[in-house]
């Protein structure tokens, strides 16, 4: 069964730090693509960052960008999001994905924005940023 479980999130200060972890099962985690993505109260699902296969690159949304970092550690199937200088804005509901095959070569290797491109989503884990 493929399967993604996020796990590290809680309630937090601004200004503290969180790190998230996503452990992957039933797929080869080191031959995909690996994203974030949140969705606050009243918004819609936004990516927040990004990891290729290899770790060959990194991608982060704007207000994220010198605060949060990701990682992979293929031999623990578990890609993770260091959060530092938590702001209230990052409260939300944080998932972890699968980057889709979709028939090109090696694509599901590497990022993308757009959710629909991902097809194996985790259960979410809450993140609340409040003094």
């Amino acid at each position: 069964q493929l399967q993604l479980v996020e796990s590290g999130g809680g309630l937090e200060q601004p200004g503290r730090s969180l790190t998230l972890s996503c452990v992957a099962s039933g797929f080869t985690l080191r031959m995909f693509g690996i994203g974030w993505f949140r969705q606050g109260p009243g918004k819609e699902r936004e990516g927040v960052s990004c990891i290729a296969s290899a770790g060959l690159s990194d991608t982060y949304i704007d207000s994220v960008k010198g605060r949060f970092t990701i990682s992979r550690d293929d031999a623990k199937n578990t890609v993770y999001l260091q959060m530092n200088n938590l702001e209230p804005e990052d409260t939300g509901t944080y998932y972890c994905a699968r980057r889709r095959a979709t028939g090109v070569y090696n694509e599901h290797r590497f990022c993308a924005s757009d959710p629909g491109m991902y097809d194996v989503w985790g259960q979410g884990t809450q993140v609340t940023v409040s003094s």
